[in-house]
């Protein structure tokens, strides 16, 4: 890993009329907390299931948890990001959060966000939405390829603009307002009604930081909390070269250059976690190969077997973890740091 120039990647804050339209929804439907909607998750995880996206991998990960069949089988959503309570320091009760991408192009549903409790291993989806001012709503069409929590703050990676920003203050539930769900295949107001392609929960959008310059690729996100300033870390995947960045930005996130950036060295890089004084890089090989966990000590590099399909990364209880994207293989396992 070799530092880099900083100014390439500069963020500027543009917040718009994102805070008023999420106020507006709130202040209609009312908001819930995360540990209220595990309380009520209408999905069941399995323990070490979907094993084989631990493909060849020995020793096989400690800990493992698969989303259900039908998250397994669907051709529709995908697995990205990665973060958790831990890294939000505010949730009370143990939690991961899981980003999905929508990836048929005809019929877009955008992007949404997983509670899963490690715990109890259930789960349940919310979609994440765009207000407006006047409170119709509409789904973000973004690969959301890593998640970051801090306090109450989602940081979501919008690949070629930066980070949108969501305030888990405002998880929003539909049925405090109406009976029903309305029709799975709508999404904002329609007929006196509010939809969400049928989901329950919606969080609708606060804020956007957004890169000053064309280029520089936002693939993944996550935060390191093992010093003294929190950091918020990003990056650039690249298939094929092995130029793509990542950095690293206090988390008062005043805008501007990161404090520090550098060119990674390897491509199909699908996540970066700097931690006690380490960088931990999930490198990606197929949907049939065994990933690798590459780990960095000054400029010394061990290389360590990683399932099939590794994306974002983060720190919890102790371990690293990751979740794992392809059809039949979605899992979030954690592996030792």
């Amino acid at each position: 890993m070799v530092p880099t120039d900083k100014a390439a990647y500069a963020l500027s804050r543009e917040t718009g009329d994102l805070a008023e339209g999420a106020a507006k929804l709130a202040s209609e439907i009312g908001s819930t907390s995360v540990e209220a909607v595990l309380a009520q998750a209408n999905r069941t995880g399995q323990k070490k299931g979907a094993a084989a996206a631990m493909g060849s991998m020995r020793p096989r990960p400690a800990e493992w948890y698969a989303f259900d069949d039908k998250d397994q089988d669907t051709a529709d959503w995908y697995p990205q990001g990665l973060t958790g309570s831990d890294d939000s320091g505010n949730i009370g009760i143990p939690a991961f959060m899981v980003s999905w991408y929508f990836k048929p192009e005809a019929g877009e549903r955008g992007i949404r966000v997983s509670f899963l409790s490690p715990k109890s291993l259930k789960y349940q989806h919310a979609l994440l939405v765009q207000a407006k001012p006047d409170g119709s709503y509409g789904p973000i069409n973004i690969h959301a390829g890593g998640i970051a929590c801090y306090g109450d703050l989602l940081y979501v990676a919008d690949t070629k603009r930066g980070l949108r920003v969501f305030d888990l203050n405002n998880v929003l539930d539909l049925r405090t307002v109406q009976n029903d769900l309305g029709d799975g295949r709508r999404v904002g107001r329609n007929g006196g009604k509010l939809h969400a392609f049928g989901y329950r929960y919606i969080i609708p959008q606060t804020d956007f930081w957004k890169v000053a310059q064309t280029g520089p690729l936002f693939s993944f996100v996550s935060i390191d909390r093992s010093g003294d300033t929190p950091m918020l870390i990003t990056g650039q995947y690249q298939e094929h070269t092995p130029d793509g960045w990542v950095g690293r930005w206090p988390l008062d996130l005043e805008g501007g250059e990161p404090a520090e950036a550098f060119v990674m060295g390897h491509p199909k890089i699908q996540g970066a976690m700097s931690y006690r004084g380490k960088w931990y890089l999930s490198q990606a090989a197929g949907s049939t190969a065994n990933g690798k966990l590459l780990v960095y000590s000054g400029e010394k590099l061990e290389t360590r077997p990683f399932p099939i399909g590794p994306e974002d990364l983060t720190v919890q209880a102790g371990k690293l973890w990751s979740v794992s994207e392809f059809r039949n293989k979605r899992t979030v396992f954690g592996v030792s740091l």
